[in-house]
């Protein structure tokens, strides 16, 4: 899209912004580079290029899962100010 196609207005009222004509003035020649600049890249050959979610590979960083003993029920339950059997009693929020 060349920069006279362009309607400013449109695409500031889609991004909810209000803009003074200084303010247009001022984004047009810079919005026009960034649709000439986005023109370049869609001329490039990329059929060849596998797409990927991250520009480098990404590894797992966090440990491996692994079972491991926890709190028994009586031990989590033991501080609950209301408890059920085995479940916590919590106030109704939702009616």
């Amino acid at each position: 899209m060349a920069a006279p196609e362009l309607d400013l207005q449109a695409v500031a009222r889609l991004a909810r912004l209000a803009l003074s004509p200084q303010e247009e003035q001022t984004l047009r020649p810079q919005l026009a580079g960034i649709l000439a600049y986005m023109e370049k890249l869609q001329a490039l050959d990329v059929s060849h290029v596998e797409p990927t979610a991250h520009a480098i590979p990404m590894t797992n960083v966090a440990r491996p899962d692994a079972a491991r003993p926890s709190l028994s029920t009586a031990e989590a339950l033991r501080n609950a100010p209301a408890q059920n059997g085995s479940l916590f009693m919590v106030p109704k929020i939702v009616e």
